[in-house]
């Protein structure tokens, strides 16, 4: 699902190849345990030296920094793994060895062998599979055509950009790669500033993506907070209805793509945006600024439908379609409860994703194979095109749920908790988690990855606070759902405004738009957004406000910032303003 071009912007910003991340985890291990003064070394009764003590803290840590340093989250997530399991092991010499070889036989054997875990991976690639044939078998292009051929002014032209970017909701790269190279010929022609093409592209993969009920990030998430709670004594909503009950608490995806369609609706921009805006609409100079783009070719080779077949839209919607009724009626049958709520809760969220995207995989094929637009082969080559998209979400998902368990078993939450707990108050935490997320996010540009090294850390973290501060029931729902949702959100915050994530470099290329241009044009709307999020959303949610009061709160800071500063495109030429 993912051309070549994806491995290669995922290098731009980046810090070349670290080949000593690995040998540099273990020296800052090895340094930190040499630390240890003599008495450190006694059993505690429990576990290695290590265990709910301060070296626990170490795998975390040395991931993050790794990470930080590198910006290559696979290697340093094992780095973390390798001396959690060498802790787990034995804090001695000979222990490195035997948590090397541990991390692989017993960590990430033990992720892999568990039926929930494996239910994700196998939902995760059946849903990307499914991407791929309707990608190919000219379903998603029909719909792509279908509404570009309605806009005939700028208006017209930016609702249908972002109704593209909208209709392909189950998958980022895939929403990226069709969207920028089908709608930038229509809105160069309509003088639309690649700028802003590569804003909404943006807007409509990560943010979106990230809050859908099905799509190729559900099965990422719902798998490490199913990991992440797994273990809290006393919480009792199973890991998909977790992840539907923090969904109100996504202030920052929710309020940056609802914030696009204001920009989009009422044709008012403000800062550079409005700059490249304007000498668009102005002059017809689509590139705002001085860098130099390169005019690359086409992308998206394997998500590009068959030459000369007929492109029919239902080739495209009704597999997804089948997936979202499929997964949903599962949710009704295999749930029980007198509300909503309490269905979802207990329902099997597991076997009802995998029964979705089997039925929708099983559709496109049909339709692919009996309209003769694919044959049995191409059929299946196209759902391989599709899993090697999601190959490295499924790796860092291992990795992030070995490191989990390791962390667990070493007590690291606890032991962090107990300095923390008194420190900080319960109802700061979705703020303090928010932040923390977004910031790393942005430093090493991948949402994936900061969500697969926090949550493992702060979901366990946030509930021993709240048993602490007696809060450890239903009581401390709302705080927990909010810290969960806090690590998603500002993982998508960072990684829509960081200028070196894999998503903002793609969404710049497949729209011509230079990577500078589109980070300085896109910033202030996400720093907008996202501080209208944290003072208006998180922040008094987490100290009692409802969730529902609080995205009213955020709809109209949003309305408020946009109409306040943003200004409608004029053309000085006729002294009127713009329709945009």
């Amino acid at each position: 699902m993912i051309p070549n071009l994806i491995s290669t912007v995922r290098r731009i910003g980046g810090c070349g190849e670290r080949a000593l991340v690995v040998p540099s985890a273990l020296a800052i291990a090895t340094f930190a345990v040499a630390l240890l003064p003599a008495t450190a070394w006694a059993e505690n009764g429990e576990g290695t030296i290590a265990t709910g003590t301060w070296l626990s803290l170490l795998p975390p840590i040395v991931a993050i920094a790794l990470a930080l340093l590198t910006r290559r989250v696979i290697p340093s997530l094992f780095a973390g793994l390798w001396v959690g399991a060498w802790f787990a092991w034995d804090v001695s010499i000979t222990g490195i060895w035997h948590g090397l070889l541990s991390a692989l036989d017993t960590w990430i054997i033990d992720a892999l062998t568990d039926p929930y875990n494996m239910a994700i991976i196998v939902f995760t690639m059946l849903i990307a599979g499914m991407v791929g044939i309707i990608s190919h078998n000219g379903g998603i292009k029909a719909i792509v055509d279908h509404i570009v051929g309605w806009a005939h002014n700028r208006r017209r032209g930016n609702v249908a950009s972002g109704a593209v970017g909208t209709a392909i909701f189950f998958d980022d790269y895939s929403s990226m790669l069709v969207h920028g190279n089908a709608v930038r010929p229509m809105t160069d022609r309509l003088k639309i500033s690649r700028a802003k093409l590569a804003y909404v592209v943006d807007t409509c993969a990560a943010p979106l993506a990230t809050v859908m009920l099905v799509s190729t990030w559900v099965g990422f998430q719902v798998g490490l907070i199913g990991d992440a709670t797994g273990g809290l004594e006393g919480y009792e909503i199973a890991a998909y209805g977790a992840f539907i009950n923090a969904l109100p608490y996504m202030f920052y995806p929710i309020l940056a793509f609802i914030f696009m369609w204001l920009v989009i609706a009422t044709g008012r921009d403000f800062g550079p945006m409005a700059k490249a805006e304007r000498q668009a609409a102005r002059e017809g100079r689509l590139n705002y600024g001085d860098e130099v783009v390169e005019e690359a070719d086409d992308t998206g080779d394997e998500l590009r439908a068959k030459a000369e077949i007929p492109l029919r839209t239902i080739n495209a919607w009704l597999p997804v379609v089948v997936l979202v009724v499929a997964t949903v009626a599962g949710l009704f049958i295999t749930g029980e409860g007198d509300n909503l709520r309490e269905v979802i809760g207990s329902a099997d969220p597991f076997n009802t994703l995998l029964w979705g995207s089997l039925l929708a995989v099983l559709v496109a094929a049909v339709l692919s194979v009996g309209q003769g637009i694919l044959s049995m082969q191409e059929t299946v080559g196209a759902w391989f095109a599709g899993v090697r998209g999601v190959l490295e979400v499924l790796v860092i998902l291992t990795f992030a749920w070995a490191l989990s368990d390791v962390t667990q078993e070493l007590d690291t939450a606890d032991f962090l908790a107990g300095m923390l707990g008194e420190a900080i108050p319960p109802g700061l935490m979705p703020v303090i988690i928010f932040v923390l997320a977004a910031a790393m996010s942005f430093a090493i540009g991948t949402s994936w990855g900061t969500m697969g090294i926090l949550l493992p850390l702060a979901v366990p973290l946030t509930w021993t606070i709240l048993q602490q501060a007696g809060m450890g029931d239903a009581s401390g729902y709302a705080i927990l759902h909010g810290v969960i949702a806090a690590v998603l959100a500002g993982a998508v915050w960072g990684d829509h405004a960081s200028p070196i994530s894999d998503t903002t470099v793609l969404s710049a290329a497949t729209s011509h738009c230079g990577v500078a241009e589109h980070t300085n044009t896109q910033l202030p709307y996400a720093l907008g957004v996202g501080l209208i999020a944290i003072v208006l959303g998180l922040l008094p949610v987490g100290l009692g406000l409802p969730v529902w009061l609080g995205l009213i709160l955020g709809l109209i800071g949003i309305v408020a910032l946009v109409w306040l500063v943003g200004r409608p495109i004029t053309d000085e030429r006729a002294g009127t303003a713009d329709t945009n």
